[in-house]
């Protein structure tokens, strides 16, 4: 039996940054990866080429060429998705190298191969040749990130009715998607197939999308994707999904979508997004007494420890908000607390993380929204500023844009900053780094922005809501 001093399973973005951060505590470490490739699903299924997608959308729609990143199209040929994503495989390829790379250079040792626990501190890692080697460490951080959920009542199959993953294999665009769920990942989806022509019908069981976002700044959302095309069937329940005249000779199969409010939906195709669950049901956790919920996520406390002290648990395997950004900082905050580490994370509170959805137009959020504010009872003021105020926007012609800033009423202190519109998540972190840092909103009423850009709007934003005081 090997002994490291630190296991990471998977290689996520999470999984990374904590077998790095124990490499440069002095610690041996080894990651376990089951596929033949590094990276997990944030580089290979989900965030990196959902957003390739996105930008070439973003691309076509916005300047009608026929040329994407240097790949130029035949005028009326019907384009496929792996040629929209051409530049995925080469930015992947790039990405796996910059990781190698980082590992080799930190000592982080790579196995390959399905893991599990047999023991407190001990795995067994089985590879595809049936081998199985057995290890063991004072510290183990699962890292196995998810999958979409696949219940049994949706007929899956490769050619008419696809999960986030499959919908990437598909290979003409169809001419008409239903999407259920109205989650990131389906308001994402639907926002993209919609700017590339296709008629999308997006079901939400709930009577609102994006619950956890500020109410004004979806509600935003709501009104450009419905002028992009998009059908929205809000608060409506699916009670049963079939694929229709299948193999009838000269007749197009069509998926047939059923609403509990006896609303019927026909599309082309299908894309299922309602939720995803830990990738956790292999790892044999009853063996060290691990537990997880329904969705096979694994519980932990606030520090990322899981029933098994010496075993922590991150990224999307644990539940919301199941971002990369938020499990790199699980995997190095981790670490540190497993071996008593302190000064080298500052004093962030996770839960002021900022989030972002890559919808078109994108938006992006951080600390309180007004329903959380109003909630807690605490005294607030709003100040908003549209791109149109400040000439960037004029330039770029998003002119809907919008900053929304929430502060106290009293002392000031930026409590929020919620944005729409071209940029969002990049024009986030201004508000992030101040609000992180307990500033108020004065500081943007007295600093100074380049000019013309959309960070001006973070002043007028705040002249908006100072102005109101």
């Amino acid at each position: 039996m090997r002994k490291f001093d630190v296991l990471v399973i998977g290689t996520g973005p999470g999984g990374q940054k904590a077998a790095i951060q124990a490499s440069k505590l002095g610690k041996s470490v080894a990651v376990i990866e089951k596929n033949p490739f590094l990276g997990g699903a944030g580089l290979h299924t989900g965030t990196l080429p959902s957003k390739t997608l996105r930008e070439t959308a973003v691309f076509l729609s916005g300047f009608k060429q026929r040329a994407v990143f240097g790949y130029q199209f035949a005028p009326g040929r019907e384009l496929t998705l792996s040629e929209l994503m051409y530049r995925k495989t080469e930015v992947i390829r790039k990405q796996m190298g910059v990781i190698i790379e980082q590992f080799s250079r930190n000592n982080v040792e790579i196995i390959y191969g399905d893991a599990a626990f047999t023991g407190q501190g001990r795995l067994a890692v089985t590879d595809g040749g049936g081998k199985i080697e057995k290890l063991s460490a004072s510290v183990i951080i699962i890292a196995t990130g998810s999958m979409p959920a696949r219940p049994a009542d949706v007929p899956f199959d490769k050619d008419h009715i696809y999960d986030s993953d499959s919908i990437l294999g598909i290979e003409n665009l169809p001419l008409s998607l239903t999407i259920i769920g109205g989650g990131v990942i389906g308001c994402e989806y639907a926002c993209v197939f919609a700017a590339l022509g296709i008629k999308i019908t997006l079901v939400e069981k709930k009577k609102r999308l994006l619950t956890f976002a500020d109410e004004e700044i979806v509600s935003s959302l709501v009104y450009w994707m419905r002028q992009s095309g998009i059908t929205l069937r809000l608060d409506e329940e699916v009670v049963s999904i079939r694929v229709e005249a299948e193999g009838k000779e000269d007749v197009a199969p069509d998926v047939v979508t059923k609403l509990k409010s006896g609303k019927v939906i026909t599309s082309e195709k299908l894309l299922y997004t309602m939720g995803r669950v830990g990738n956790t049901g292999g790892l044999n956790l009853s063996a060290i007494g691990v537990k997880t919920d329904d969705r096979g996520h694994i519980l932990v406390n606030e520090n990322f420890q899981t029933q098994a002290p010496q075993v922590y648990a991150i990224g999307d395997c644990i539940g919301f908000p199941s971002l990369a950004s938020t499990s790199m900082e699980q995997g190095r905050r981790a670490v540190c607390h497993a071996f008593l580490v302190s000064g080298i994370t500052c004093d962030v509170p996770l839960g002021a993380m900022p989030y972002a959805i890559y919808t078109i137009p994108e938006i992006s959020m951080v600390g309180e929204n007004e329903e959380g504010l109003t909630a807690q009872g605490i005294p607030y003021e709003v100040g908003c500023a549209f791109f149109k105020e400040v000439a960037r926007g004029q330039i770029i012609g998003d002119t809907h844009g919008m900053i929304k800033l929430l502060f106290h009423r009293e002392s000031r202190k930026l409590l929020g900053v919620h944005i729409i519109g071209e940029k969002a998540s990049e024009l986030i972190h201004i508000g992030h780094a101040v609000l992180n840092f307990g500033g108020s909103v004065d500081y943007f009423k007295d600093v100074v922005f380049n000019y013309p850009t959309l960070s001006d709007a973070y002043k007028e934003a705040a002249m908006n809501g100072l102005n109101k005081l």
